[in-house]
């Protein structure tokens, strides 16, 4: 929800809260973020001066918010404190981060059908606790909708209808936003709990294709068509269309109740999840694993598909997941083994069964062993081994190596005290030689 900072008309402090910061205005007054003595953050909407000087409003406001104390669910903004005898009265209710469902929708485009069904079913509960409560919401829309990550919550419920907080401004008349009215509000009929089912039928609609089952036009035609015209559902998942359709209907007789609504849209939401579950591709390995070396060569680079950016150069694409079997032609069997890193029958970058000396495309010279080329979507440019591959050997050999050169001096250190050891006699042999000699002289 986004945020504004206080005007210098706006007030500081209203009750006992701290205001902060503007969160919206619209009809019925000005919303602000504030929070009391306890650092609990809440939505205080404090009543426009026009409002407040009108008794019969002023009746009406402290019923309605008598009514909204008793909502007992998790699906509504729980009323906090209010304010009815004060030059302008106000009402606090619990603050939900997250954005309204009109703004996801904007944002992010038309909903899946598991995620429709899933906020439909959570709204259809929200609305049980409000009926039970003796509210009618009255002007249930996207707007009045926030997503928080506990899941969907209704706000401004019961207080609409008395406000006239809506595109159209005159309190006592049809009162609402047009696309989202029930016929018999528009009529200036009893309003029910039905007229709430209608309006959830009319928002799980605009979740589906972002776009009003109405279409769009001035508050008299859109309402015109409310009363006397068919909603246009086409672009309604099918699973949700039926339950949609029966929500808009024009008698509130043939719409479901807020129960029914809840029990059915649980049950699309776990099949549809259960849909998605099932139409999803084997496990895909992570991108970590997918650049792992194996020691082997992954296949043709012919085989992989190359996308070439605006700039010119080619890249090429591989998708995730395993290769198909058939991506590599199978060798001939022939009697007798076959040399090392020539089982597939091909070289990497040569085309099957090419004469010798070529690549198969073309007649041109066959590629280098060792070194994978690619004869489609580059030019025939040659392409390194994979990077990653070249390290792991390059590490390999250096261990290798030092491994054989302390075998090899550990040989000579052991073979040093042997030799000395064959020498001593013979050096002690000549000296004893020695001596005599010079006996025999003297």
């Amino acid at each position: 929800m986004a945020m504004m900072r206080l005007r210098r008309e706006d007030p500081r402090v209203v009750g006992s809260f701290r205001l902060h910061r503007r969160l919206g205005a619209g009809g019925m007054g000005v919303v602000y973020l504030g929070s009391d003595r306890r650092g609990q953050r809440v939505a205080l909407k404090v009543i426009r001066p026009d409002l407040a000087e009108d008794q019969e409003f002023r009746s009406r406001f402290a019923r309605e918010v008598s009514a909204a104390r008793r909502i007992r669910g998790g699906c509504t903004a729980r009323l906090v404190a209010a304010d009815l005898e004060a030059d302008r009265p106000w009402f606090a209710t619990q603050y939900v981060p997250g954005p309204s469902l009109h703004d996801k929708v904007v944002e992010e485009g038309p909903l899946t059908a598991a995620e429709v069904a899933s906020i439909g079913a959570a709204l259809s509960e929200g609305l049980v606790a409000v009926h039970e409560a003796g509210v009618v919401h009255r002007d249930l829309k996207p707007s009045n909708i926030l997503l928080s990550p506990k899941g969907p919550r209704i706000i401004d419920f019961g207080i609409a209808w008395a406000t006239g907080a809506s595109t159209l401004t005159h309190v006592g008349t049809a009162v609402g936003s047009p696309g989202f009215l029930a016929p018999e509000q528009v009529r200036g009929a009893a309003v029910t709990p039905a007229t709430d089912v209608f309006s959830l039928g009319a928002t799980l609609a605009y979740a589906a294709m972002a776009d009003s089952p109405f279409g769009h036009g001035s508050s008299e035609v859109m309402l015109y068509r409310v009363v006397h015209e068919e909603p246009h559902l086409f672009d309604v998942h099918d699973a949700l269309a039926p339950l949609v359709r029966a929500c808009l209907a024009k008698d509130p007789e043939e719409r479901p109740s807020t129960l029914q609504l809840s029990m059915r849209l649980k049950e699309i939401a776990a099949r549809e999840a259960q849909g998605l579950q099932e139409r999803r591709p084997p496990a895909q390995r992570g991108e970590q694993e997918l650049d792992r070396p194996t020691g082997r060569l992954e296949g043709p680079y012919t085989e992989q598909s190359t996308r070439r950016t605006a700039g010119g150069s080619a890249q090429p694409s591989r998708a995730p997941g395993r290769r198909p079997a058939s991506s590599r032609p199978a060798p001939p069997r022939t009697g007798g083994s076959q040399p090392r890193g020539s089982r597939s029958g091909t070289r990497p970058g040569q085309q099957p069964h090419a004469p010798k000396g070529t690549n198969g495309t073309n007649g041109r010279p066959a590629s280098r062993p060792g070194v994978r080329t690619t004869s489609a979507g580059n030019g025939g440019k040659r392409r390194p081994a994979n990077p990653r591959l070249l390290r792991q050997r390059l590490v390999v050999f250096v261990v290798v190596t030092l491994l054989v050169a302390l075998g090899i001096a550990a040989a000579q250190g052991c073979q040093g005290p042997a030799r000395g050891l064959d020498d001593s006699p013979a050096r002690t042999y000549d000296g004893a030689a020695a001596q005599s000699v010079r006996a025999d002289g003297s």
